[in-house]
């Protein structure tokens, strides 16, 4: 497995990869869920192509209050997990090679951006959007794969390499869980003991809710009553949003005709996490 860091570097290897590329931008600090995704590049490129796993943890897509500074950076032990399921190549770039002290470009998706996370985390899907687009200019992938528990941002970049004619195909794949129903998400370490026991709550909201819609008619509202209601049972919640939306547009959506994407963004002390279900 080889391990770049040079951009210059990234882009001359990228001439002579096997084809076809398949990869799978991280920010580092890989649980399983990161993992299961590298699995399945595998299975995409065969024995003939390259799997390319990014390790970058992106300032421009962190708020002046998020947790930039303190998120969790094991680069080596990162490293061997990535070795240990057969990645072809690491590409961990230096945000100081990435952005220029004067950099001004960047690149805005300006519908899907304005709601859910968009909403609670201004300017945060600008530096997703443009952090992807270089990954995509320097690795020059023919497919990129992301996980299904960052919806929003799924569908925002699906709508990006829409709109700006990447050559990419993007593959979702589904949220991984702790057995209890948890996301697996790298934010996860930083819930206390009683968090922790609280944290599957917000699954479980979702879960109740999709049920609930499987047995009855009910509008978007009641609906969103029922998940924040139950997800508010947690001592230690803060509901930042619940959801009920169209998952291709993301905008608010009577739950009669499915698909139909239940979400919640949900603080437990200062860490924020996220979830959705799908009821298709």
């Amino acid at each position: 497995m080889r391990i770049v860091e040079s951009i210059a570097r990234m882009q001359q290897l990228t001439r002579s990869l096997p084809r076809p590329v398949v990869l799978v931008p991280t920010m580092g600090a890989l649980h399983e869920g990161h993992l299961a995704l590298v699995d399945h590049a595998k299975k995409l490129v065969g024995r003939k192509g390259s799997t390319v796993v990014t390790i970058f943890v992106n300032p421009p897509q962190f708020g002046p209050r998020e947790d930039y500074r303190k998120y969790p950076r094991p680069f080596k032990r990162d490293c061997l997990l990535l070795q240990n399921r057969g990645c072809d190549l690491v590409f961990a770039p230096t945000a100081a090679n990435m952005y220029k002290p004067d950099a001004s470009v960047t690149v805005m998706e300006s519908q899907l951006q304005t709601v859910m996370c968009g909403a609670s985390r201004p300017g945060h899907f600008v530096g997703v959007c443009t952090v992807v687009t270089k990954l995509f200019h320097l690795v020059q992938p023919d497919i990129a794969i992301f996980g299904e528990k960052d919806f929003q941002q799924l569908t925002i970049l699906r709508r990006m390499v829409r709109d700006l004619n990447f050559p990419v195909r993007i593959v979702a794949r589904p949220i991984v869980r702790e057995p209890d129903g948890l996301a697996l998400s790298s934010r996860n370490v930083f819930l206390s003991a009683e968090e922790r026991q609280q944290a599957p709550l917000i699954h479980q909201a979702l879960r109740d809710a999709e049920n609930k819609l499987r047995l009855q008619s009910v509008s978007l509202r009641a609906l969103e009553n029922l998940i924040r209601r139950r997800i508010e049972r947690a001592s230690r919640a803060k509901v930042d949003y619940v959801a009920v939306v169209d998952p291709d547009t993301l905008q608010a959506k009577e739950p009669r005709n499915l698909p139909v994407l239940l979400a919640a963004a949900v603080f437990f002390g200062s860490t924020r996490l996220i979830d959705n279900v799908l009821v298709k």
